[in-house]
């Protein structure tokens, strides 16, 4: 062993860098991105080694394409190589094993000098697999390429520690090494010059979602509307002034991202739909709507950023009761047919006396909206008039919804407001192909005012059905819903009945 002081130890760390434009970034709701990149090259006549330190640790290498925005300069590639598992200790234990080693222990102001060997590194690296149903890439921890996982294994004058004696001191290993994710290149070119390139590919770990903020006064539904955009950045890379553009809607994520076409990559743009003082503006492209940021933002590696896109007044919100009171266990008929259900007796005839709080706004320019709103959690608060505070009052999530579309939203189950189904006679003859059920359907409204509840029913014994009698009238939903809007007085109640007959 070796001991010195620690004055006079110098530490040497090399860095590499690239000229780079601003980045552009597509950010898509499938938790993927399409990253653009502005890069120069120094090329000379012939083959060309071109090394990129900018990348993702989640890009996928078949997306990569790199060209000539101006189709000026005829590039051909060779080769190209990806490297997502940058410069560490554990990676340099993992190069070194069977080899020995020196670690450096410090005691108090000297530094002991160890011989070890390096019986096993411990090192598990982490890489992205493709995850081949299509929904892109997957951070994954593997299992140890090089010997297995656990912690260390050091061989010191002939005895085994399963921990690191000292920090290790690594000789030097050229040029080779890398500290970023890197895409390297072997470029053939007709000619010699610079090159400002455009690189684009696609990348995991990048995604975004909609927020909504709806802000009610006590004794109003007249509301405001407040919508957020919320941007996550798990790349490994931190990207400076870059422009950003949110896609909305159900795009395919292909298994092989091979099949992602340059159009599909490059014809992202942006068009100002609205005024150029909005923080987001948003257009139709394709059968997705794109929203571009009206200004470049930094989004930096493992940050969460939120962009206001829409704010609202005298958005008029109108409140709705559904009791819906037939109560179906899932567990039970989960797979059931409607031949199963037919001949169930006691099929649909469990109440649930809960009824729900549905919030319904029109997605109109009439009622201060009018534009396509992404898929995103919805919150409502209502202000107490007594102390100004807001009060959480829900929250659901709304799909993708366009304009000129209802949105209508469960915020719950109201407490004064309960139900009762029963169903009150019952007849079936199989052999003549028909049934009958009769239900009763009371609504107790403990108010103080008067409330409208929709009584909706599911006619689900067959698709040929009849009513042969109702108490109250009545909306056909669909082909199997019917819905009785009925009038219930302050701290009273209603009961709708009727009687069905299904043939077959």
């Amino acid at each position: 062993m070796k001991i010195r002081t620690i004055q006079g130890i110098l530490v040497a760390m090399a860095t590499a860098t690239g000229a780079l434009g601003e980045p552009s970034l597509t950010i898509y709701n499938g938790g993927f991105a399409v990253v653009r990149d502005d890069v120069e090259l120094e090329l000379k006549r012939g083959e060309n080694r071109i090394r990129y330190s900018e990348a993702t640790a989640h890009l996928e290498p078949q997306s990569v394409v790199l060209r000539d925005p101006d189709d000026q300069w005829s590039l051909s590639i060779l080769e190209q190589n990806y490297r997502a598992d940058p410069l560490s200790q554990g990676l340099l234990l993992s190069l070194f094993e069977g080899k020995t080693i020196t670690f450096e222990k410090i005691i108090g102001d000297t530094v002991e000098l160890i011989e070890g060997k390096v019986v096993r590194s411990g090192y598990q690296p982490h890489y992205n697999a493709y995850n081949r149903y299509g929904q892109g890439y997957v951070a994954r921890q593997q299992m140890l390429v090089h010997g297995g996982g656990g912690s260390p294994i050091i061989e010191v004058d002939g005895k085994l520690h399963f921990r690191l004696p000292g920090t290790p001191v690594f000789p030097s290993l050229g040029d080779d090494t890398i500290l970023k994710p890197t895409l390297e290149w072997l470029i053939d070119s007709d000619r010699r010059g610079k090159l400002d390139a455009e690189l684009s590919y696609v990348t995991a770990g990048m995604s975004w979602l909609a927020d909504y903020n709806i802000i009610a006064p006590e004794k109003s539904d007249t509301v405001e509307f407040v919508g957020w955009i919320t941007m996550d950045n798990n790349t490994g890379r931190s990207f400076e002034n870059a422009r950003i553009k949110l896609m909305a809607g159900d795009v395919k994520k292909v298994a092989d991202p091979a099949a992602y076409s340059a159009d599909a990559i490059y014809e992202l743009s942006a068009y100002a739909m609205r005024s150029e003082a909005a923080p987001v503006v948003e257009k139709a492209f394709d059968d997705f709507h794109l929203y571009t940021l009206n200004r470049q933002a930094t989004l930096r590696d493992r940050e969460t950023k939120q962009v206001e896109f829409i704010r609202a007044s005298d958005v008029k919100a109108k409140r709705i009761y559904v009791y819906d009171g037939a109560y179906i266990p899932a567990n039970r008929y989960r797979g059931w047919n409607r031949e199963s259900i037919r001949q169930d007796e006691s099929f649909g005839t469990q109440s649930n006396p809960k009824v729900w709080i549905m919030q319904e706004i029109e997605n109109t320019e009439e009622n201060g909206l009018g534009i396509p709103l992404p898929k995103g959690k919805t919150r409502f608060y209502r202000q107490d008039d007594e102390d100004g505070q807001l009060e959480f009052t829900g929250e659901n999530v709304i799909d993708h919804t366009p304009r000129k579309e209802l949105l209508r939203i469960n915020t719950g189950n109201a407490f004064d407001i309960i139900g009762d189904r029963n169903r009150t006679d019952y007849r079936v003859d199989h052999r003549a192909h028909w049934m009958e059920e009769a239900f009763e359907i009371t609504v107790t409204n403990r108010k103080e005012e008067a409330v409208t509840v929709r009584v909706t029913e599911h006619l689900y014994r067959w698709e040929n059905w009849k009513l042969l009698s109702r108490s109250d009238g009545y909306e056909k939903v669909d082909s199997d819903t019917i819905a009785f809007n009925v009038e219930i007085p302050a701290d009273g109640e209603k009961t709708v009945t009727y009687w069905v007959k299904y043939t077959w």
